[in-house]
């Protein structure tokens, strides 16, 4: 059985930084594009960043160029977002996702088909 499992979010100032972890279970992580969403109380689901399988290759929707760092660790099975610089326009509930025909590339965040998601990891940026 495929599963994602998401941690490492919490509350943190403005400016600071956290990293969330993504790690699966049931499956090789190695071999899937892995994509994290995040969403905003009243607000549409978006997605943050996505990495591919064999290239390595990275994508971040643009609030958070510079600031996310998204990468994969596949000896551990765990693909990991960190985020510096955090403001509070970031407090969400983030998610990591995948799926065997995910891609990741342009137009990822509305038109990939990501179909097994974890359960998410609350964000919360405040002073």
């Amino acid at each position: 059985q495929r599963q994602l499992v998401e941690s490492g979010g919490g509350l943190v100032q403005p400016g600071g930084s956290l990293r969330l972890s993504c790690a699966a279970s049931g499956f090789t992580l190695d071999y899937y594009v892995i994509g994290w969403f995040r969403q905003a109380p009243g607000k549409e689901r978006e997605g943050v960043s996505c990495i591919t399988s064999s290239t390595g290759n990275t994508y971040y929707t643009d609030s958070v160029k510079g600031r996310f760092t998204i990468s994969r660790n596949n000896a551990k099975n765990t693909v990991y977002l960190q985020m510096n610089s955090l403001k509070p326009e970031d407090t969400a509930v983030y998610y990591c996702a995948t799926g065997p025909v995910a891609w990741c590339g342009a137009g990822w965040a509305t038109s990939s088909p990501f179909g097994s998601w974890g359960q998410g990891t609350q964000v919360t940026v405040s002073s």
